[in-house]
């Protein structure tokens, strides 16, 4: 872990239930042999409360996530021809990895027809799986960690 990496995505709106959101970051702390995870998640809807999750991560983890981004291709894509955020939303991701760093706004993607009627389907084709693949890591790293159950 000894080169820097931070990663951080960000899905939100503002509506009628206020500022709804969901948001996780994963950084490099301290001697770079440690990691934070950090996940929020703000759903208005029913009166239901800020959720915010922290943990730390191991250097294999963060292997594996550099991994990930690297296969992606991601940091060689370009958002100027993708979706801006609108009323429904915005969608955000930030990495840095080395010497690297991009920072992606779009509109939310609802699905792949989205992305297909995209004047970059291609670049934000790579951006949704991507994001797609992050946000199950994080919901299976919550529900390992946590062993949060529904009631």
């Amino acid at each position: 872990m000894a080169e820097p990496f931070y990663l951080r995505y960000y899905s939100g709106h503002s509506g009628r239930f206020g500022h709804e959101f969901l948001e996780f970051d994963f950084r490099v702390v301290g001697d770079g042999k440690s990691a934070i995870a950090r996940y929020a998640n703000n759903s208005n809807y029913r009166n239901d409360s800020l959720i915010r999750k922290e943990m730390c991560v191991s250097a294999l983890l963060i292997k594996e996530i550099k991994r990930i981004i690297k296969e992606s291709e991601i940091m060689k894509e370009d958002d100027t021809k993708w979706p801006p955020k609108d009323k429904d939303g915005r969608q955000e991701l930030e990495i840095r990895l080395g010497n690297e760093h991009i920072s992606f706004e779009t509109a939310k993607i609802g699905s792949l027809v989205d992305v297909q009627g995209s004047d970059d389907p291609e670049g934000l084709r790579v951006f949704y799986y991507l994001v797609q693949d992050l946000k199950a890591l994080v919901f299976t790293l919550i529900g390992f960690h946590f062993k949060i159950k529904p009631i």
